[in-house]
């Protein structure tokens, strides 16, 4: 057997001393700290797919927006709690440009980064009706989506759906929904790990299903516009972004700025409502919320409880980078395709050396190259992997923290630098002859 890039005590005793037990259930900071640690100790460069973190420059015209409002002065100004005007204006628009639905204005609210808009909206969901208090996810997906429902006190049931595309779809999801405690369904659309992308056909059941029961669709569009086989970056033209949105007044959009245009580190995002569900009076907020209907208790109560507002300079920063994609002189799309061409090479790498990709099929068609993608290896569990990979220098999370029942890894791509592509073969060289 070869020696390892990594000394194994090396990383087995960085494991012990977190307190790790179970390796397959480490959290996504669990696995970079280890990395960190291994790194620095041992002075070899790691490979680390582990984070969603964007790999690209912030989009420029974002950029200058932000910094021309703080030399303004924004800086010493409290933003609205419905957000800066223009960004509304910009977020409607760019609903309408690149996912071809209608949102008014209104109902698209500023949150610091989805992440917030995906906490406020599960509180939300969760007072709606005293009988329904438990939110269904379609996984696999983002682990935190959870832990903030563990955070809120709150209940959640979850699926992977894996087994259960195009018309097995349907049939699964009746079977939570009728059971009448269901409030809200989150998915991520193209998915978190597996970047599989639910169909228009799979999204109208949903959609019909939600407006049966009287449940919220809270679809989560953080890589928006990234299923890179089909070209979707031309504003107000068809083919638009898949959406639920098409088949259900009970929606709400979460699109963030930080994968496709890499503004992560401002935190920014808008929160789109449907016209329909921002004006609608539920009894339970009524009594709660004196009178108040969904959107405003979004706005006025939860989100100025969580935060008091969005922060006003980066509200700056995405009404630019909206309104540049719209008016056609900013292509988004062209500098985060990017993640599927390291994708493809990626995949490469790890095929020729005996892995297999996981979630390989999307409904018939070869899975999409993106951010993410999933891999596995015969006779290893997802736990059994990742602990062996840390040993080449290579880290990334387990599928059992997304949700997913599948034994493998998430890989994300936006870490990958030109020259750790042969580093890697070579290690994997090196796996395959010892496994």
């Amino acid at each position: 057997m070869k020696p390892t890039p990594i000394s194994k005590s090396l990383i087995d005793n960085a494991i012990r001393d977190y307190g790790i037990q179970d390796f397959a259930k480490a959290t996504i900071r669990e696995v970079k700290a280890i990395a960190a640690h291994a790194e620095q100790e041992s002075g070899v460069e790691f490979i680390k797919m582990e984070m969603g973190i964007p790999g690209l420059p912030a989009a420029k015209v974002g950029v200058e927006a932000q910094v021309k409002a703080l030399n303004k002065g924004i800086a010493n100004s409290y933003p609205d709690i419905q957000g800066y005007p223009e960004l509304k204006k910009q977020a409607s628009r760019f609903v309408k440009a690149f996912i071809g639905v209608d949102i008014n204005a209104e109902g698209c609210v500023p949150t610091v980064g989805s992440m917030q808009g995906t906490y406020a909206s599960l509180m939300l969901c969760q007072q709606l009706n005293p009988q329904k208090d438990t939110v269904l996810f379609i996984d696999p997906g983002f682990p935190v989506q959870k832990m903030q429902i563990q955070v809120m006190g709150g209940h959640f049931e979850t699926f992977d759906v894996y087994d259960y595309r195009g018309e097995r779809l349907a049939p699964k999801l009746e079977e939570y929904l009728s059971q009448g405690n269901i409030c809200a369904i989150l998915y991520s659309n193209p998915n978190n790990p597996s970047w599989v992308c639910l169909t228009e056909e799979e999204l109208e059941a949903i959609g019909e299903l939600a407006t049966k029961y009287d449940a919220v669709v809270i679809e989560d569009l953080a890589y928006f516009a990234m299923d890179f086989r089909n070209d979707l970056s031309q504003p107000f033209q068809p083919p638009y972004q898949a959406t639920v949105a098409r088949y259900t007044d009970n929606y709400m959009l979460l699109i963030s700025g930080s994968k496709a245009f890499s503004y992560a580190g401002e935190r920014i995002a808008v929160t789109c409502i449907s016209d329909h569900l921002f004006h609608r009076h539920f009894d339970a907020l009524s009594a709660r919320y004196e009178g108040l209907p969904f959107g405003m208790v979004f706005s006025t109560r939860i989100l100025y409880a969580l935060s008091s507002g969005t922060s006003h300079s980066a509200q700056y920063a995405l009404a630019a980078i909206m309104k540049a994609a719209c008016d056609g002189t900013y292509n988004f799309h062209d500098e985060v395709m990017e993640y599927g061409r390291r994708a493809h090479r990626l995949k490469e790498i790890f095929l020729r050396h005996g892995f297999h990709i996981v979630y390989d099929q999307d409904m018939g068609r070869p899975i999409a190259d993106g951010f993410y993608f999933t891999i596995g290896y015969k006779g290893m569990t997802s736990g059994q992997l990742a602990h062996e990979l840390m040993y080449y220098g290579v880290s990334a999370i387990c599928l059992i923290t997304t949700g997913s029942h599948q034994e493998g890894l998430r890989v994300c791509t936006s870490f990958i630098r030109d020259n750790q592509y042969d580093l890697l073969d070579e290690r994997m060289a090196i796996f395959e002859e010892n496994n």
